[in-house]
């Protein structure tokens, strides 16, 4: 049976949701666990509030009638966050990794659309790595689905019960593409960030918090390193309108204060991007981008 939790106008606060992505879970999840059927819906919900212009800002997103192709992913972040953080919900929150994310948005979605959000757990998989699962998001406008989102999700165990995804011992070549952009990221972006986003993990808000999870300095959101990508390629001359799917593989941690290379591809209905380091010799991410 689908748990099924919902919420009309307004949100899932955020703060009790934080104090509770700091308990523990308890023992060591099984290896062999099944996730719950977990589903939270937000109806009715404007696609304009308080934050939104400070995010553009951030982001670099230019202020328009429609907002930011990544926007809904912030509007549904309260409910990604009471989903982990149920009681049924074996997984420790702040050992999840983010490893890919996809975006389709069917149509543009106007600044002050009133939109209905879905968001549940899906498509877990156990590999050589560990757990992987999916936190898909459906958004709908009068009833039509205009913009969809699945972010594949993992926990580390020391052994899986499936094929390892990340197979071969060799290092793959890198690719080049002919266009560049510098990308500079001060050493506050992530609490900038953590605030419009709510999403507030200490891995990203300070040195110091990064430091007791293992991590040299703080370290980009990955959803606005997605974000600044996605910003300035709409702002190039040969982006295109209409319907439009971007991938995103997250790589290796983007620390900050820190600059990378924007590198990408254009061809007719297809893009190919990735975010380099300063070096240009290793990914932060890289995706694709495809129209129609």
């Amino acid at each position: 049976m689908t748990a099924e939790l919902s919420y009309h106008n307004q949100p899932p606060g955020l703060w009790s949701l934080y104090g509770k992505a700091l308990l523990p879970k308890g023992q060591p999840p099984a290896k062999d666990l099944v996730l719950p059927d977990l589903k939270a819906e937000l109806t009715g919900v404007s696609t304009t509030n308080r934050h939104l212009s400070r995010y553009q800002e951030i982001c670099g997103f230019e202020a328009g009638t429609s907002v930011p192709i990544t926007w809904p992913h912030i509007l549904a972040f309260p409910l990604h966050l009471k989903l982990l953080t149920e009681k049924t919900f074996p997984l420790p929150l702040l050992g999840l990794v983010h490893l890919r994310n996809t975006i389709c948005q069917h149509r543009p979605i106007g600044a002050g659309e009133v939109l209905d959000i879905e968001v549940r757990l899906e498509g877990q998989q156990h590999t050589g790595r560990g757990l992987e699962f999916d936190l898909v998001t459906e958004v709908r406008s009068a009833g039509k689905r205009v913009w969809e989102e699945t972010s594949t999700n993992l926990y580390r165990q020391s052994s899986g019960t499936g094929p390892d995804r990340k197979q071969g011992t060799g290092k793959p070549e890198l690719a080049r593409y002919p266009n560049t952009l510098d990308i500079k990221a001060g050493e506050s972006i992530g609490r900038q960030y953590g605030r419009v986003s709510g999403d507030l993990n200490p891995i990203h808000v300070h040195a110091l918090t990064a430091k007791a999870f293992g991590f040299p300095r703080a370290i980009a959101h990955g959803m606005w390193s997605k974000a600044r990508v996605l910003a300035l390629l709409e702002q190039q001359g040969s982006w295109q309108d209409g319907p439009v799917t971007v991938t995103c593989q997250f790589k290796k941690p983007f620390f900050l204060p820190g600059s990378a290379q924007l590198n990408w591809r254009e061809n007719k209905d297809c893009w190919d991007y990735q975010l380099l380091n300063a070096r240009g010799d290793a990914p932060h991410l890289s995706g694709e981008i495809r129209w129609g």
